[in-house]
């Protein structure tokens, strides 16, 4: 669907041109399109047709259980649009936990995201006991494997060789760190070691959620260098989605600034809106707040841009 054609129902944001203006060069770098273990509403390419109708600059496609680099490299070498697809990948238990060759064969596919645990982080397993079965994220498979935590520290507290290994290919390839589900303080005692073995792009989305970091904390790893990326579903998603309103967006961006703040999508589910539905969503929401358009194109855009380094980087040589 393209996004001239979207109207808002239910208490969304009525979609503007000036919404549709400020959406050109956007960078999605949290899509949660198909195929995955979960059920997704639209695939990679769909995904990227979207995108590109809206005027994305790149999508960066991210799932929990395997490395997208390889498909994100497929679908540039098979379609022209303008918009680039970038691939990811999580660490965890599916690609091996903190699996250095995992990490050096994706960067050699061009990935551009290594994201911490997610799913399989102990930090997210913690977090998951207790809650009923019907709230659980993610919803059992019938017959799946137990999660077993991926354990980033050793017996003594410290880094684990492996993730020492993972974040020299992540400074070698100059790919960005996510923090993945990892708690904020654990994330920062990786980052810390990470800045020394040269890796200099780091990002940590929904912070507050799952990850423990309060206003103050997302400040600090703001001036620390930290780019803070906020999840769009948790706004504009379904019921069990929705945690924010405007004045949670208000005091999120004066904590991480105008530009150490991004938004990603964190869509693709189904019955929720689409990831440039939800970009489109904030983009209004953004402005009926009184942000300015330089604000809003850099935090849909343009700071990601800086975090990626520019999107087409390296391609040519993928």
């Amino acid at each position: 669907m393209a996004i001239s054609d979207l109207e808002t129902d239910g208490g969304k944001i009525r979609v503007s041109d000036k919404v549709r203006e400020l959406l050109v060069g956007a960078i999605d770098l949290h899509c949660h399109s198909g195929p995955s273990m979960m059920r997704r509403q639209l695939d990679h390419i769909d995904a990227m047709k979207e995108a590109a109708a809206a005027g994305f600059e790149a999508v960066v496609m991210k799932d929990h259980y395997y490395c997208t680099a390889p498909t994100a490299r497929l679908i540039r070498n098979k379609y022209s649009e303008p918009t680039v697809m970038l691939g990811g990948i999580v660490l965890n238990n599916a690609v091996g936990g903190l699996n250095p060759y995992a990490v050096e064969h994706a960067a050699a596919h061009g990935v551009r995201i290594v994201w911490l645990p997610t799913l399989d982080a102990e930090n997210h397993i913690r977090a998951q006991q207790g809650v009923p079965p019907e709230k659980a994220f993610p919803k059992r498979r019938p017959g799946a494997l137990t999660a077993r935590p991926v354990m980033l520290f050793d017996g003594s507290g410290q880094i684990r060789d492996e993730l020492k290994h993972i974040c020299d290919i992540a400074a070698s390839s100059d790919l960005v760190l996510s923090a993945g589900h990892v708690h904020y303080d654990e994330a920062f005692r990786i980052f810390e070691e990470a800045r020394k073995r040269g890796v200099s792009r780091f990002v940590m989305s929904h912070p507050d959620f799952i990850l423990g970091a309060s206003m103050a904390d997302i400040r600090s790893l703001a001036e620390w260098g930290v780019t803070i990326e906020h999840s769009i579903c948790m706004w504009f998603g379904g019921p069990d989605d929705v945690l924010y309103d405007r004045h949670d967006l208000a005091a999120f961006i004066e904590a991480g600034g105008l530009r150490g703040t991004i938004f990603g999508s964190d869509l693709g589910q189904f019955g929720n809106p689409t990831p440039v539905q939800g970009f489109a969503s904030m983009v209004g929401l953004l402005l009926d707040s009184g942000y300015g358009d330089a604000d809003i194109r850099a935090m849909v855009g343009g700071n990601a841009r800086v975090l990626l380094g520019e999107p087409d980087r390296g391609i040519k040589a993928t």
